[in-house]
């Protein structure tokens, strides 16, 4: 049996893995079990941030795992201590609460945003806003929290509290908010899952400012449009709000899992001892890798990703077969006028991995891809959508 057919008789089904065995690769080329090369506009859906095997967070890593490579929460860590104070230092932010996934991310801030409402307005004040179309995790209550009925027919009961407002819709929200008792407006800013699009300015500054007025939190789900992927450290600076909780992952870790919930100066001490946990979270080697990342995301490389992004959209908007391409920095959804599907395995036989969003093909490649080898998967991607 080959590593597809083990694959199929041991692993749960629940992922529909394209036909395509990876086993090696450096920076944006990666390798299948043939020796076939591949430019990879994918990267792990957002996570490989510097590509494949990057060499400053690989010696991070093996530095790390060479001291300890696992202590618990019972005790104090310097990587994890660092990174906390790298990742508030950069944002404003107060605290930082560890765990493995952008859901558990969520979860956490979910949890500190009920703690907020029941705390300032009484037990019955839990209801949090979501976006339509939004995307959250998967487990049951970021599940609940996600904006797509196609993900709550599975599980149900979902959990309750969360109600969904129309993105870009500041009346939608005001609704929800008059008929509901709200602690929380969480929202993406460019909603991946949901077709990579992006939250108009005007509608987030409006958002922002009703939040205040009303006293509930702003919580900002930063897993995918984080660690530089759409042109700032984290998109909603370029928003120019201050949310109350900032959520993220995915790129952080470099391919390794972490999560991290920074909370604000509202709720910076709303956890105590015992109120929160997880036994992976801030773990020595992904901290000491996601430290590594997180202090090369400089005003240079973010200078290059917002290039990158501009000559991707120059290329493809109004080329042929093209009907509309959307998104921020290096996290965009490219529509086609043929099957989304059809444009990814072509794609895919011609040395370029791209991946989905709905019916849009996606692109979310390294931040530091070199601009010769990003030239020549934009240039295969075009002829494949034009024929």
């Amino acid at each position: 049996m080959n590593i597809i057919e083990i694959d199929k008789q041991y692993i749960a089904g629940t992922y529909a893995r394209f036909p395509l065995q990876l086993v090696e690769g450096k920076g944006s080329i990666v390798k299948d079990e043939t020796g076939k090369e591949y430019i990879d506009l994918g990267t792990g859906i957002a996570v490989n941030g510097f590509g494949v095997a990057d060499d400053e967070w690989k010696q991070a890593v093996i530095a790390q795992l060479d001291k300890i490579q696992h202590t618990s929460n019972l005790y104090y860590s310097e990587p994890c201590a660092l990174l906390a104070q790298e990742l508030c230092l950069r944002t404003g932010m107060k605290k930082v609460f560890f765990s493995n996934s952008g859901a558990e991310a969520n979860e956490c801030a979910i949890k500190a945003a009920r703690h907020y409402g029941q705390t300032k307005k009484g037990k019955d004040c839990y209801t949090i806003i979501t976006l339509k179309n939004s995307f959250h995790g998967r487990t049951i209550t970021t599940l609940s929290a996600t904006g797509q009925e196609v993900f709550h027919e599975y599980f149900t009961p979902m959990t309750e509290g969360f109600v969904f407002a129309d993105a870009n819709d500041i009346d939608s929200v005001k609704n929800l908010v008059k008929t509901h008792k709200c602690c929380a407006v969480m929202i993406e800013l460019v909603q991946g899952e949901g077709g990579v699009t992006a939250l108009n300015k005007e509608y987030v500054a409006e958002l922002e400012k009703l939040v205040k007025e009303e006293d509930i939190l702003l919580v900002v789900d930063e897993v995918q449009t984080g660690n530089g992927r759409t042109g700032d450290l984290y998109a909603y600076m370029d928003y120019g709000i201050t949310p109350d909780v900032v959520t993220t992952a995915k790129g952080l870790g470099g391919g390794l899992p972490i999560g991290a919930t920074m909370l604000g100066e509202r709720v910076e001490n709303l956890f105590t001892a015992g109120m929160n946990g997880s036994t992976f979270g801030g773990n020595p080697v992904a901290c000491a890798g996601a430290l590594s990342i997180l202090k090369r995301i400089d005003d240079h490389l973010l200078k290059e990703v917002r290039e990158k992004s501009a000559y991707i959209f120059t290329e493809l908007m109004g080329a042929k077969g093209v009907k509309s391409v959307s998104g921020k920095g290096l996290m965009i959804g490219v529509e086609c006028e043929k099957d989304a599907g059809e444009v990814i395995a072509k794609c895919r036989e011609r040395g370029v991995l791209v991946i989905k969003a709905k019916h849009k093909v996606r692109l979310l490649p390294a931040l530091n891809i070199p601009m010769e080898q990003l030239k020549k998967a934009i240039k295969t991607l075009k002829e494949v959508i034009a024929e």
